[in-house]
């Protein structure tokens, strides 16, 4: 049996049921497996830092580690599943050519080995993958890939993937549906029990395709299973969640492609198989609460972490973390484009409760500008955005205005002089189509 907590950041948890385990499946990896892909990768991948953060301590009276994959040779982890699964092909798989979907760092994982083993590959990655990776990913491989944009999800690129390799007959490698590929990243946990002096007791994973947190859950329940494994996953694209609420993976009808690298409509099967099998944690973390880790880590410990790589840091504070704890963070990617941290720090505002947007309805008289910076806003409220369409045959214009507050206990206070104004205000709630439309 397995019970499934799910969680979010703005509370305790709010769902929790009990399903029935699946049969052990043919092929699952074991912690043997990874013990053997931690030889093969040991000349391959860098053996990364366990750096503990005084910040993220002091915050939850725990002992906190980051696990830091950014620091990998392809700046994520990806590279040890990729790798491991692709030096294990025959010679006529090799011959065939690669085929592999990624949102940007699985793609760079299986482009570097591709270089490194002399195989040639072709990799789909959505049209969404940004500019920074798609440039590495062409890095990595040379002139043996090719890299081919297609769709607007990982899925999209899945599908052309797959369509490829039953018109072609290539080889294809799967970014987290495989047991190589599993147990590859499962040599994560192996370095974690190997840098600590005793088992940690938490691991907070990143969740998209599943790969990840099955193989270090696999080899923590046979070598550490004491060890809480805590699975994050974004909450516009809770793949896992829904599996385990289903009692099997469904495919979602709608994510936010925001937390590229976690984004999946769909977890793997082998995934599912592998931590449905335990009592796991599952916790759903809010695109802006990652927004915000993600902008403290930079400030706070200068670690330049992709969404997918906050991921983990930002369930820390949906997370039961006993005290004086050892926790373990993975900060699973560093492939962050700078162009994004104009929309970071916009959805990170916007969860701070920090940013606010309304329509305002202004007087078609002198002065009404004046009065609203006057009597509406507060000291230490700034306007941002004003977007402003004078109508000469009305009483009144209408704008688009953006609000930054002093401080988030600001917004009560604000509405109570918006509507003490002689100006109609509507406060556009995020979520909403309004608001999704005007930003």
């Amino acid at each position: 049996m397995v019970r499934v907590i799910v969680s979010t950041t703005s509370g305790p948890a709010s769902v929790s049921a009990t399903s029935t385990a699946p049969s052990p499946t043919v092929g699952m990896p074991t912690a043997a497996d990874v013990d053997a892909a931690v030889e093969r990768l040991r000349d391959i991948a860098t053996v990364t830092p366990l750096e503990g953060c005084d910040r993220l301590s002091a915050t939850t009276g725990a002992r906190v580690f980051l696990k830091r994959e950014d620091l990998q040779r392809v700046r994520s982890y990806k590279l040890r599943g990729a790798y491991n699964l692709m030096v294990q092909l025959t010679e006529a798989e090799r011959a065939a050519g690669i085929v592999a979907a990624s949102a940007g760092n699985h793609a760079q994982g299986v482009a570097f080995a591709c270089r490194m083993l002399g195989i040639r590959g072709r990799i789909y990655v959505p049209t969404t993958t940004p500019r920074q990776k798609r440039d590495r990913i062409a890095f990595h491989g040379g002139d043996l890939v090719q890299v081919i944009s297609v769709g607007s999800t990982f899925d999209a690129a899945a599908a052309a993937a797959a369509e490829d390799v039953g018109r072609t007959g290539s080889t294809i490698v799967p970014p987290f549906d495989d047991p190589r590929t599993a147990a590859g990243q499962g040599t994560i946990a192996a370095e974690i029990l190997a840098q600590l002096d005793t088992p940690p007791d938490v691991v907070v994973v990143p969740v998209g395709g599943g790969g990840c947190a099955a193989g270090i859950a696999t080899y923590l329940a046979e070598r550490s299973p004491h060890t809480r494994v805590v699975a994050a996953e974004p909450s516009g694209a809770a793949s896992l969640t829904a599996a385990l609420m289903a009692g099997g993976p469904v495919t979602l009808d709608e994510i936010d492609p925001f937390v590229d690298g976690a984004a999946v409509r769909r977890i793997g099967a082998l995934p599912y198989a592998v931590l449905s099998a335990r009592e796991i944690e599952v916790v759903q973390i809010d695109e802006g609460a990652i927004c915000t880790a993600m902008l403290d880590l930079y400030q706070s410990e200068g670690v330049i972490a992709e969404p997918a790589g906050a991921l983990a840091v930002a369930a820390l504070r949906a997370t039961d973390v006993p005290a004086d704890a050892t926790v373990v963070c993975l900060v699973s990617g560093g492939n962050n484009d700078v162009s994004r941290y104009g929309e970071i720090l916009e959805r990170s505002l916007v969860h701070r409760g920090l940013k606010h947007y309304f329509l305002v309805d202004f007087p078609q008289e002198p002065g009404a500008l004046r009065t609203f910076l006057d009597s509406v806003l507060g000291p230490d409220d700034d306007i941002t955005l004003f977007e402003y369409v004078k109508r000469n045959n009305r009483e009144t214009g209408a704008a688009l205005v953006g609000v930054e507050l002093g401080a988030a206990g600001g917004l009560s206070a604000l509405l109570e002089r918006m509507e003490a104004s002689p100006m109609h205000v509507e406060h556009l709630e995020p979520g909403t189509p309004a608001y999704r439309y005007l930003t």
